[in-house]
């Protein structure tokens, strides 16, 4: 079996770098997290990516799966990318049921709450209410902690109703988001205040259990694979460095210090990029050919993926701010800007100590 990716997908990856790189230069990313009250995207870029057809690669008339969606969220990490790709590909398999579905929207998902759940595994804690009148549904609550909601022209909303728990759609009002400071400014969170706000229902009571189990494996590969990304530009800056600063004489890299660590780094990235890969695999799988893994199988593999990739990026970043030395704790270096989004995905959508209950719990029930 080859477990190669495709060369349509290597041209997508090495076609995704370029394109990146040329339009987020660091400084670029600077003036993008900085900018104050801004949401800290780009509308010319997403325009961009949408022209190229990246956005909404797996629906229905997308003409991919999440496989290729997962090479450009990898190389999101490494350019480390502001826009709402990560929140549209989770959101993607609830924004196809709506009746004019535009998967090429700017989606974001909103399923935490002040006092209710905050992971997708706790939906039954949810309070907001969504209730039906004359035909027409509105939701009613307050939904917090959603990532990109700046730049959102769509938002999948978790809430509750007397069919149990339902998926809608709304559309935000400038009035009722309210955007948080946050560490990683290049990606802004918000609160969404819903106050009989008009939403389209697009699944609930039994038809909204897979839907989310769905956006959860999604969001857990796709944290994986973008923290690859973060961990690759990492490993590289750090890398580049070492080979070219010189101390007492000779180029740092030839220290042992310094080079045992990047090969820590190294051994580290592989290890996380072979989870986040085979993650993708099966949720592109399952989506595809359900006979073909099990359910058990995705989870495990998503919620390993999330744990090591998430920790890795950590750990990468923070080797690289060691490498560099003093350059790496300026505020002009990009450095920090990686090290603020590893930390983000480590504890969102699930800290890693509860990806690895899921996997041993996997384990040690197979055993018994």
């Amino acid at each position: 079996m080859d477990f190669a990716f495709s060369a349509d997908q290597d041209e997508l990856r090495a076609t995704a770098r370029r394109l990146l790189a040329d339009r987020l230069p660091p400084e670029r990313l600077h003036a993008l997290a900085d900018a104050g009250d801004g949401d800290g995207t780009s509308s010319a870029l997403w325009s961009e990516l949408v022209g190229l057809g990246w956005v909404g690669l797996s629906a229905p008339e997308g003409g991919g799966s999440f496989l290729d969606e997962a090479v450009l969220l990898e190389e999101a990490g490494y350019a480390l990318l502001p826009d709402p790709l990560l929140a549209s590909v989770v959101c993607l398999p609830a924004v196809t049921l709506a009746p004019k579905p535009d998967p090429t929207a700017a989606t974001v998902l909103a399923w935490a709450e002040p006092a209710g759940p905050q992971t997708f595994r706790s939906a039954a804690k949810v309070k907001t209410w969504a209730t039906r009148t004359d035909g027409a549904w509105q939701l009613t609550g307050t939904k917090s902690d959603i990532a990109d909601l700046g730049s959102a022209a769509q938002v999948v909303v978790l809430a509750a109703s007397e069919s149990g728990p339902a998926l809608l759609l709304v559309e935000p009002t400038r009035g009722a988001v309210r955007l948080l400071p946050t560490t990683d400014g290049t990606r802004r969170i918000g609160t969404l205040t819903l106050g009989g706000t008009p939403a389209v229902l697009l699944a609930a009571g039994s038809e909204a259990a897979p839907l989310l189990t769905a956006m959860r494996r999604r969001a857990e590969a796709g944290l994986a694979l973008e923290s690859v990304g973060i961990a690759q530009r990492m490993l590289d800056i750090a890398s580049e460095h070492a080979k070219q600063r010189e101390q007492f004489g000779r180029v740092i890299g030839t220290y042992q210090a310094v080079s045992h660590h990047i090969a820590d780094m190294y051994v580290r990235t592989e290890l996380a990029r072979s989870l986040a890969y085979r993650a993708a695999w099966c949720v592109a799988t399952i989506e595809t050919e359900p006979t073909a893994v099990t359910g058990q199988e995705v989870d495990v593999a998503c919620a390993a993926a999330k744990a090591a990739a998430t920790e890795t990026a950590v750990f990468a970043a923070e080797g690289a701010i060691q490498v560099l030395g003093g350059i790496g704790m300026t505020w002009e270096h990009v450095a920090h800007r990686f090290y603020k989004r590893a930390l983000a995905n480590e504890t969102f959508a699930g800290s890693p100590a509860e990806h690895r209950a899921t996997v041993a719990t996997a384990i040690l029930g197979a055993a018994r």
